[in-house]
């Protein structure tokens, strides 16, 4: 029997509530080649330090406080790091058992989770700041808004003009309008006026006449001469002027599978636990191909400065998309991987890809890109997330943990 990929994420989002009381935020320091070893459940105060796996390799990471050392590592139990956010001293993490506020100076953390009113959900797909509040989009409780001043919460949902209670991204774009990605379209709030109903629009495949070519709206991104991007299960679409269009697989989007299909790592394709998976594949006629690899679907999505739009697929590689022409990128251009999980744009406007095999950072000249896997400090190859700070440091969410890297 088949289910929807909705069931199955509110299926682990119950059980992710079972651990909550369980959480633990800890960090291995390395300094002078030791590690203290505690634990702590998660509440203000000091962030106390824990082991890292069993399994993780041995790594050095020089001498003096942990500012000073090569890297990091902060430990969140069996929890998934899906966005990070560096907001001037401060750091927000945002997991599958809440969200995290990280102090880097004073070294204190808060927890955040579904404990508190207004945050209906521990699992936390996006973080990040709209005027002076902090905005979280989860797993099936909308999107929780965070007042510092107030120090308070506001949930946000379908009454309230939400297009759905799964929220994947949500970007304040530069005229102040709000876009929020979610699974059942997009919505944009114009000036950010969340309470305000009148403000509140939906984008749906329905109302769009298929300009939006899927409602699964996994990813968001501002376009250099103001148009909106949005990475779907069904290609890439772009909203400007009013008007919408959309590309996928058959016009370049994503590496042919003859092309990558040695180097798939994933043996458990969605499409045989999901129906609309199994629909897109075999509308692709790729409904021999058993392995994880679906060039259309679009799980990352990012904007660089020249304009060109770069999109990360489910086992088609990186996409690069000027507007006319695409490229695909994949391990035999010096990927680790072809499934890429997350794409950031750093300050320096350079282009980072999270895969499922370590950190890759494209190459000053477009032409390659420089790896970097748990023997250069990551805690985990699996990258989800990536924020740079104030201090210059580079903080690296995967399953299990986040690593803070310096002197990158």
């Amino acid at each position: 029997m088949k289910i929807g990929v909705k069931g199955i994420a509110i299926g682990l989002i119950a059980a992710s509530g079972v651990l909550v009381a369980a959480y633990q935020f800890g960090i291995q320091r390395h300094a002078d080649g030791l590690s203290a070893n505690a634990a702590g459940t998660a509440q203000n105060g000091a962030a106390p330090s824990g082991v890292m796996p069993a399994n993780h390799p041995a790594t050095a990471g020089g001498g003096g406080s942990a500012g000073d050392n090569k890297f990091a590592h902060f430990r969140v139990g069996n929890r998934n790091v899906k966005s990070i956010y560096a907001d001037g001293g401060v750091v927000w993490i945002g997991t599958s058992g809440g969200v995290i506020r990280y102090d880097v100076a004073a070294d204190k953390y808060k927890l955040f989770d579904n404990q508190l009113d207004g945050l209906l959900s521990n699992g936390v797909f996006h973080v990040s700041r709209v005027g002076q509040r902090m905005v979280v989009g989860t797993y099936g409780g909308g999107m929780s808004v965070y007042d510092p001043a107030k120090d308070a919460w506001r949930n946000y949902n379908i009454p309230d003009g939400l297009a759905d209670q799964f929220v994947y991204d949500v970007q304040q774009v530069r005229n102040g309008d709000v876009w929020i990605a979610t699974w059942s379209g997009a919505n944009r709030v114009r000036g950010g006026a969340f309470e305000d109903p009148s403000q509140w629009e939906t984008f749906t495949v329905e109302n769009t006449g298929g300009g939006l070519p899927n409602p699964w709206v996994y990813a968001l991104d501002e376009g250099k001469n103001g148009e909106m991007w949005f990475a779907t299960e069904y290609g890439l679409a772009r909203y400007q002027n009013g008007k919408w269009d959309h590309w996928q697989h058959a016009d370049g989007l994503g590496a042919p599978y003859e092309q990558v299909k040695e180097a798939i790592q994933f043996t458990s394709d969605p499409g045989q636990a999901s129906s609309h998976h199994a629909q897109q594949k075999v509308e692709q006629g790729l409904q021999d191909v058993n392995v994880a690899y679906n060039p259309n679907y679009i799980i990352s999505l990012a904007v660089t400065d020249d304009g060109v739009v770069w999109c990360g697929t489910w086992g088609g590689g990186l996409a690069r998309f000027d507007g006319k022409t695409w490229h695909n990128f994949t391990t035999q251009d010096g990927l680790p991987a072809n499934h890429i999980f997350m794409l950031y744009k750093g300050p320096d406007g350079q282009l980072w890809a999270g895969t499922s095999r370590g950190l890759a950072r494209l190459n000053a000249d477009g032409k390659g890109f420089t790896v970097l896997t748990t023997s250069d400090g990551l805690f985990a190859d699996n990258v989800f997330s990536m924020a740079h700070a104030q201090d210059g440091s580079v903080w690296v969410g995967s399953f299990g943990g986040v690593a803070r890297l310096n002197g990158l």
